[in-house]
């Protein structure tokens, strides 16, 4: 009986109780009030939130969870079942990551339910041993950020196509540039020049085909920029297409423009040259160069404003003006079956002939000293004298050339004179008519091999070194081709 405690011990212990009681439900009230104001900020997350358990079910989840997934009730379900209908997890799975190796993982999966996109980061609760008790899945809506990559991706393909293109118009303005060089502006005031630029003036306005006919260098492209420039298709592109200078095999694709696949190397669309030329005018140089194949495509251009491109089906229609060029007899090329006779009556609408140099002789002077102003502008020489026997010898000369020829043996001599007389670099070519006797020599007489070889390399340089063909150097001094390749390698004349 002595062991039972007493009434008062008993009142002093039942009192602590109640103290320890009391602390109890205060500091379970605290962490339930703490646990609420927890699930309010987890819940009023944009980001959804999910616990998961080493068998994948769904522990807990917040109310951006609940939204995203369609159950009334997520808790208890395998989590790959109830996000994507799946049997098993999903490939590269961040939670079976976690689980496994205990570190942070994050993925991207597009819903196979509505099709949204979402970033889902794995984080590893740790127990009291360092053990992966459970992973907590935060998932946040990426589809309107997916959809602003594919926007961008979109741009920036528009924008390489755009630079591609802008770099086609670029190599083609180069091209333009390139071959004005020398030529800035037509020069001379001899009648058959006039008589030139007032047809010029005659079919400017006109929306009609032009064909340029004249020698290698007289200026047909100057003639076409003229009527270029003072149509009402000014301020449009001008577009030339040197037709000797594309391959046969490339030049409809040049001209039309390719589609994607079209033949090999074809990677992307390319617009062709009469797309680039929309709303100005293209200009095709030595047109009698491109094959009968191709001639009856420009044909229907010609006829129609429409064509396709290479590998399409869909018809553009283009608004140009065409321009054509030609160093060669049309008619004679049309009886030899090389260029179709419907194609030539269509570009001879309004044919302009470009005089030869030697028939407006009036105009060399001229030219001489526009070509010496241009070059002492050029290099920064000091160039004010040209001997009048000099200028002589060049209005006596036949130039075979013509302009271009003239151009290149003022630029040779405004290189090489020591002082402000201009002088000559090398003699003119010996090869005169025979109504003209007059002989250009150099001051001092050369060897018989010296003269052989300036005389091969005026020709060479003339016919911008073709050797053979019709318009070749070996036709131009009257030899044959393998004659002229033999005193080329016995003189080492090679081009540099």
């Amino acid at each position: 009986m002595d062991d039972q405690p007493s009434y008062a011990e008993l009142q002093s212990r039942i009192e602590a109780l109640k103290k320890e009681v009391f602390n109890f439900q205060k500091v379970r009230q605290v962490l339930d009030e703490d646990r609420e104001r927890l699930e309010i900020i987890l819940s009023s997350l944009n980001t959804g939130l999910a616990v998961i358990n080493p068998d994948m079910t769904i522990d807990w989840v917040n109310a951006e969870t609940a939204k995203i997934l369609p159950w009334d009730e997520l808790v208890g379900k395998v989590c790959y079942e109830a996000a994507g209908g799946l049997k098993e997890p999903c490939e590269g799975c961040g939670a079976l990551k976690a689980f496994a190796d205990g570190q942070i993982h994050e993925t991207f999966r597009q819903s196979p339910v509505d099709g949204k996109w979402h970033q889902i980061v794995s984080v590893p609760i740790k127990d009291g041993e360092g053990q992966v008790a459970k992973v907590l899945e935060s998932v946040t809506d990426i589809t309107q950020l997916k959809q602003a990559e594919k926007g961008l991706e979109q741009t920036i393909k528009e924008l390489k196509a755009l630079k591609e293109q802008l770099e086609e118009e670029n190599i083609f303005l180069k091209e333009e540039i390139h071959t004005v060089q020398g030529f800035e502006e037509i020069v001379g005031k001899s009648n058959p020049l006039l008589y030139v630029l007032s047809k010029v003036n005659q079919v400017a306005q006109a929306d009609t085909t032009v064909l340029i006919q004249g020698e290698t260098g007289v200026g047909k492209d100057l003639v076409a920029r003229a009527i270029h420039q003072a149509s009402p298709w000014s301020a449009g592109p001008f577009v030339k297409v040197n037709c000797p200078s594309i391959s046969p095999q490339l030049i409809e694709s040049e001209l039309f423009g390719h589609e994607p696949g079209a033949f090999t190397g074809a990677n992307g669309l390319r617009k062709g040259r009469f797309e680039m030329a929309r709303g100005g005018t293209i200009f095709l140089d030595e047109i009698s160069e491109i094959s009968l194949e191709v001639q009856a495509k420009l044909l229907g251009v010609l006829q129609e404003k429409k064509f396709e491109r290479v590998g399409g089906s869909k018809t553009i229609s283009v608004e140009v003006r065409i321009i054509a060029a030609t160093n060669r007899n049309l008619t004679e090329e049309i009886s030899g079956g090389r260029f179709r006779s419907d194609l030539y009556y269509r570009l001879n609408v309004f044919p302009i002939t470009v005089p030869p140099l030697r028939n407006r002789r009036e105009d060399i002077p001229l030219l001489v000293e526009h070509f010496v102003a241009m070059f002492v502008k050029r290099s920064g020489k000091r160039i004010d004298q040209i001997p009048k026997p000099l200028m002589e010898r060049l209005v006596d000369y036949h130039w075979p050339g013509n302009v271009r020829e003239l151009c290149n043996v003022i630029e040779r001599a405004s290189i090489t004179c020591p002082g402000p007389e201009l002088r000559l670099s090398e003699p003119l070519s010996l090869d005169l008519p025979a109504s003209h006797g007059s002989v250009d020599l150099p001051d001092s007489f050369l060897s018989l091999e010296e003269m052989e070889r300036c005389h091969i390399l005026n020709a060479l340089k003339t016919t911008s070194w073709c050797v053979s063909g019709e318009g070749g150097a070996a036709k131009l001094l009257k030899i044959n081709p393998s004659t002229l390749r033999n005193r080329m390698k016995k003189l080492g004349l090679k081009r540099s």
